[in-house]
């Protein structure tokens, strides 16, 4: 029989192991995630092999997910797990994780004010893939690489051609304020980035004085920006304020009367993508990344109608000048913003979000 001090000290050691092997060494993760030398692309394929699967937490949709994932596998070899949740949950279940020294995860995939929070929790790493040169400069965050948009959304006008003429489209925000457009314009009910982002660029005071009167043109607020699309589709909404400009290109590939514009300053904002710290496969994350951004997997985001981060494919949902709104805005301020939009536009409800 083995002694109890052994016996004790064995599974003490087997413990040990078994924590070592949940959370892997992030030095040795940062250099697979940073090696640039001539075998690099040999070294990631092999070791993403024999690491054999890819845990990916992501907001992007089931269909989106599955489109990717069996793409990748069929080039790799290498199966793909894909969690869905909320970009707000995202966070939640890596912090919980993080806590309780666990790394179930590899690739995060979501908003990138979602993103901004997972690197200020030290939850990402820096990471190189030689596609970046083929990015939007806008893809990448101001300070540092720890993330990357994969896709964008731009807010622009969307509009029924049957209700709006040609001529009337507005050309600016100052248009949105013309007597024609009294009781005729949606504005979706959580939009509070665009608000503070377009504020800002007004000048908060003119920007604030700005919106009080919109608001006083008695705008229709609207859940969901896939529902109000389709309410302009159907004639419901002529104009739609805060479209975002996929959706209504979708309806219009679809033959509805809708068209959409996009007036300056224009705002979008990043689906962003990134690797775990911690990961326990850092090969396979660093390949599912890199597979994402390149031309193959910004070529299937196109062909299922998201605004693709990749200069190299082409697209006409991204040729018009455009900035990021700043993820700060919703870390550092999203308090205050949230309050100066409920009561312009909610009545003083609270803004209700399901990210």
């Amino acid at each position: 029989m083995i002694p109890p001090m052994l016996r004790a000290l064995a599974i003490a050691c087997a413990l040990l192991a078994a924590g070592l092997a949940v959370a892997a060494d992030p030095r040795t993760n940062r250099e697979i995630y940073l090696y640039q030398g001539p075998d690099r692309d040999a070294r990631l394929a092999e070791g993403a092999k024999k690491e054999a699967q890819v845990v990916v937490y992501s907001t992007m949709t089931v269909q989106d997910g599955k489109l990717l994932g069996v793409a990748f596998e069929r080039k790799y070899g290498i199966r793909v797990t894909h969690w869905r949740g909320s970009a707000e949950k995202i966070v939640q279940r890596a912090m919980a994780e993080a806590r309780a020294g666990r790394s179930d995860v590899d690739v995060f995939e979501t908003s990138a004010h979602r993103m901004e929070a997972l690197y200020r929790e030290k939850l990402l790493e820096d990471f190189h893939t030689p596609v970046f040169k083929e990015l939007a400069a806008t893809a990448f965050p101001r300070d540092h690489r720890q993330y990357v948009a994969a896709r964008f959304v731009f807010f622009v006008l969307g509009y029924n051609t049957n209700l709006v003429k040609p001529g009337e489209v507005p050309t600016s925000y100052e248009d949105l304020l013309l007597p024609r457009w009294t009781g005729r314009l949606a504005i979706e009910s959580t939009d509070v980035l665009w608000f503070a982002a377009l504020t800002k660029a007004m000048g908060e005071e003119k920007g604030l004085a700005y919106f009080r009167r919109l608001a006083a043109m008695k705008p229709a607020i609207r859940s969901g920006h896939i529902l109000a699309a389709q309410l302009v589709a159907s004639g419901e909404i002529a104009l739609f304020v805060t479209a975002y400009n996929n959706n209504i290109e979708t309806l219009k590939k679809a033959g509805a009367p809708v068209d959409w514009r996009a007036i300056q300053p224009a705002f979008g904002q990043a689906s962003s993508i990134g690797v775990s710290k911690h990961s326990r496969r850092p090969h396979a994350a660093l390949l599912f990344t890199e597979f994402v951004l390149s031309r193959e997997g910004q070529e299937l985001l196109k062909s299922v109608n998201r605004v693709p981060a990749s200069l190299a494919v082409d697209s006409s949902l991204n040729r018009f000048p455009h900035e990021m709104i700043d993820p700060s805005l919703a870390l550092d301020e999203g308090d205050k913003w949230d309050r100066l939009w409920s009561n312009l536009f909610l009545g003083g409800r609270p803004v209700e979000r399901d990210e």
